[in-house]
């Protein structure tokens, strides 16, 4: 995977995500017309995005193309803050998540069912 970055490239990292997030904000149909189409488009069509663009990364690890799963890779990631916007959810409240994960079980990994079910009971409770 590293022959995959460019040796002369200034290093990318989780800042990225930030700096997406933001630049959302001043996004408009001259500048950015894909981008407006989309968010204008709504929640639904955002989640169909997404599903779509996870879709097409599972195909590309299939068939093994490492350059074509970064690129997809990032189409996701764009679709997920995108829609993260959308819903009012920012990349800090995901990160607290994913640290509040790590400290319980050693690994920000998906939750056990168990633990999945108690959270929906605790969000179903805050919204009613």
């Amino acid at each position: 995977m590293a022959a995959l970055v460019r040796r002369d490239a200034v290093p990318a990292d989780s800042g990225e995500i930030a700096r997406l997030y933001n630049a959302l904000d001043t996004v408009n149909e001259t500048d950015h017309p894909r981008t407006a189409r989309l968010i204008a488009a709504g929640r639904v069509k955002m989640a169909q995005r997404l599903i779509e663009e996870a879709a097409e990364v599972a195909l590309e690890v299939a068939r093994h193309r490492s350059r074509s799963v970064v690129r997809e890779s990032a189409d996701l990631v764009y679709q997920l803050i995108v829609l993260w916007r959308e819903c009012g959810i920012t990349p800090e409240d995901v990160w607290g998540e994913m640290r509040r994960r790590a400290d319980r079980f050693g690994l920000a990994e998906k939750l056990p069912k168990a633990c999945e079910e108690a959270a929906s009971k605790t969000h179903a409770g805050r919204r009613a």
